[in-house]
């Protein structure tokens, strides 16, 4: 029965949040990702199962908006100079990568499959395209995404999304009565409308957005973020470039925007909605019949494309300097498809160069190779964990206990700890860098090998049991990411966490820990007070100043939990107080 027999327009929608909310908490525990639960979740409702949604092509094309929305969000994280300092990976890496692969498969499909040339190129070419989305949701859920090898994949995957031009460009030139001006013509106007996206942002953006702040309404401030997002993108697609990519570069052009946390904190939450439903879409999509009916070849097809790319990648990845473990690791996790091949297959169909059944068998094989990513890279950090416990030296998190649970032992960690030590506390205390581990050591500091982003290793590490747990990352990302496991999985805890800003605490605040302490405030207030002194401010004085910092710092980060960023402004001290500093003492004398 379909979804619209029930007669509501909401009903859609209760279906698919219901698909989701009872999957992925599910697929989650078994230490399998979201990304995964939600594609068995749409494959469940989709046309092939229950059929509830007869047409998922539609939920398709507007879930597409969490691929743009997350790009976008990486963008924000992304300045324009750090952006350039990765044009070495971007066009060396990723180019390497894609022409590399796209020769191995394009062979395998000719020699292994018997297919002509061009439809084998298209085949191997629409594979080569890894899932942004996939790839992105779970370096972020992982806690990677702002490490070396999360920003190597950032830089591969702009590449391909960039490689999409030159492939439409292709399809037209090889397509029966193609012109190849056509093609050339789409490649300068794709380059023109970059061009014209990137001015835009250099010189309208921030004057646009402090236009729209003077109005005082958030919720206009969140429109005309996604006035930008979105415009970007519809900019992208009508040139034939991906929304993704004018996404990215919108989020580019707000990264060093005065409003940029305030952006991101309104854009969050479309984000993870949209990625889920997108991921629920692209699992309604798979065609069981196909995969009954040409099971043998669509398994051979798998299996070879995956293989063949994985091998591609692990040799690129050695050959620009990566070791063994994040070769692999790569290998396994762009072992895939993605999104944009969707569009590349459609358009060779409509030009003539792939029939209708090769789209529909290829399109199987990419969205068959998107759900089983999260399944392979599951049990292959089973395996990579177990290798782990024999690092010499370094022993890992099994079965610890401790009144407080200690994650992080860094610069930060390492003094927090030296407080509790002191007085006699049980810490348990764990870090996912073997080298420290090993340093600290030396010093007599048992530390345990572990990951405080995965819920397995917090098990193991006590947080069950623990009265207190100190987060002490020095990722912002891993530090809420441990937050929202403690609260959900460790609720009785009480959590302390390190915080990175102003900005934040606020979402430390929101998030419901119990303790948020910046890594530099007391530091910056101290050595303030230490500046007083050396201009003669007597101690009484400079104790009183050090209060009436602490006392209004906290009333305005109070406005901002409530608010937005921008609030409790007024509480700031912009400029020198007049003297005396505090408020004269009223007498008899003076009185009227």
């Amino acid at each position: 029965m379909a979804v619209a027999g029930l007669g509501s327009t909401i009903g859609p929608a209760v279906v698919l949040l219901a698909a989701g909310v009872l999957a992925v908490p599910l697929f989650r525990r078994l230490g399998l990702g979201s990304v995964l639960g939600y594609f068995a979740a749409g494959a469940l409702v989709g046309p092939s199962a229950f059929g509830l949604f007869p047409d998922p092509a539609a939920i398709l094309h507007i879930s597409e908006l969490g691929v743009v929305m997350f790009l976008f969000l990486i963008g924000l994280e992304l300045r324009p100079q750090k952006l350039w300092a990765m044009r070495g990976q971007i066009f060396g890496l990723g180019l390497a990568q894609v022409v590399v692969c796209a020769g191995l498969l394009t062979a395998a499909g000719m020699f292994a499959f018997g297919l002509p040339p061009a439809t084998a190129f298209i085949a191997g070419a629409g594979f080569v395209m890894s899932s942004t989305a996939v790839i992105m949701s779970m370096l972020q859920e992982r806690g990677e995404l702002a490490g070396p090898d999360g920003q190597k994949a950032v830089s591969i995957l702009l590449f391909e999304d960039l490689s999409i031009v030159p492939l439409l460009a292709f399809v037209v030139l090889i397509a029966p009565g193609g012109e190849g001006g056509a093609g050339w013509s789409g490649i300068v106007t794709g380059v023109a409308a970059v061009a014209a996206l990137l001015l835009t942002g250099r010189y309208l953006i921030d004057p646009f957005f402090g236009l729209l702040a003077r109005a005082r309404a958030r919720e206009v401030l969140t429109a005309g973020a996604l006035l930008v997002v979105l415009g970007a993108a519809l900019l992208m697609e009508a040139v034939g470039l991906s929304m993704a990519m004018g996404s990215f570069l919108a989020g580019v052009m707000l990264s060093g925007s005065s409003y940029r946390h305030q952006i991101e904190a309104d854009i969050e939450p479309f984000k993870g909605l949209l990625m889920g439903l997108f991921f629920l879409a692209v699992g309604m999509s798979l065609d069981i019949g196909i995969v009954v009916d040409r099971w043998s070849l669509l398994i051979g097809l798998l299996v070879a494309f995956a293989v063949v790319k994985a091998l591609g990648i692990y040799g690129v990845a050695r050959l620009f300097g990566s070791g063994h473990r994040p070769a692999f690791g790569r290998a396994l996790m762009f072992a895939q498809g993605g999104e944009f091949a969707f569009v590349l297959y459609t358009t060779a169909a409509g030009a003539g160069v792939l029939t209708a059944g090769d789209n529909a068998l290829f399109s199987t094989v990419i969205i068959l190779s998107m759900a089983l990513t999260p399944l392979v890279l599951a049990v292959a950090g089973r395996f990579r964990r177990e290798d782990e416990k024999s690092l010499d030296g370094v022993e890992a998190a099994r079965d610890l206990r401790g009144r407080v649970l200690l994650i992080g032992f860094g610069r930060f960690g390492q003094i927090a700890a030296q407080l509790l030590l002191t007085r006699g506390v049980d810490v348990a205390m764990i870090e996912n860098d073997p080298d420290r581990i090993r340093e600290a050591g030396k010093f007599g500091f048992r530390i345990f090998y572990g990951d405080g982003t995965r819920l397995d290793t917090l098990r193991h590490s006590g947080a069950a049991e623990a009265e207190v747990i100190l987060v002490c990352v020095d990722d912002r990302k891993a530090a809420n990411r441990i937050v929202e496991l403690v609260k959900a999985e460790f609720p009785l805890a009480k959590l302390l966490v390190r915080s990175f800003d102003r900005v934040h605490s606020i979402e430390l605040i929101r998030a419901g820990v119990d303790v948020e302490v910046r890594e530099t405030f007391e530091s910056a207030l101290r050595l303030g007070a230490e500046g007083l002194r050396a201009l003669g401010c007597s101690d009484e004085r400079t104790a009183e100043a050090l209060e009436t910092i602490r006392r209004l710092d906290a009333e305005r980060l109070t406005a901002q939990v409530q608010g937005d960023v921008m609030s409790g402004q007024e509480r700031l001290t912009t400029r020198p107080v007049p003297e005396p500093l505090t408020p004269p003492v009223r007498t008899a004398a003076d009185e009227p």
